[in-house]
C-alpha cells in the first residue's frame, strides 16, 4: 500500500471540518472475487497535519484488487488516516453500490482523546 503523505496545517489552531470524496472506489469480494464499487467519504478536523490528496488518491487506488469485506476497508482506511495525519477528530464513511439488491453504508469515526469538548458531530 502507498503511503499516506501529509503536509503542515497553516492553522493549527482553528477547528475546520475537511470533506473529501472519492466517488471511484473499487476493491474485491473477497466471498465472490467480483468488483466491488462505491464512495468513500473522508471527513476530519486536522490539528498539525493535513492529508495530501494525490497520496490519498494513490493509497484507495491500491485497494483496487485486494479481496477485503466493506468493514475491514473503511476501518483499515480510518486507521490508517489516522496514523498519517493524527487527527482531531475524523470519520471515514463508505457508500457501496448495490449487490445482490442490497446496498452498504459502512461508517466508522475516531476521536483524539484530549480533544473532546462536543464543539462538532460525531456520527
Amino acid at each position: 500500500m502507498s503511503p499516506i503523505e501529509t503536509f503542515d496545517n497553516a492553522y493549527p489552531g482553528r477547528r475546520y471540518t475537511i470533506a473529501i470524496t472519492c466517488p471511484e472506489f473499487t476493491s474485491v469480494c473477497p466471498k465472490t472475487g467480483n468488483p466491488d464499487f462505491g464512495t468513500i467519504r473522508i471527513e476530519y478536523i486536522p490539528d498539525k497535519q493535513c492529508i495530501e490528496l494525490k497520496s490519498l488518491k494513490i493509497y484507495l487506488f491500491g485497494y483496487r484488487n485486494q479481496g477485503i469485506f466493506y468493514e475491514m476497508v473503511i476501518n483499515k482506511i480510518l486507521d490508517d488516516l489516522v496514523a498519517a495525519c493524527e487527527p482531531l477528530w475524523m470519520k471515514v464513511e463508505g457508500d457501496f453500490n448495490p449487490r445482490g439488491g442490497i446496498t452498504t453504508v459502512v461508517r466508522a469515526v475516531y476521536e483524539k482523546p484530549e480533544s473532546r469538548n462536543g464543539c462538532w458531530e460525531t456520527a
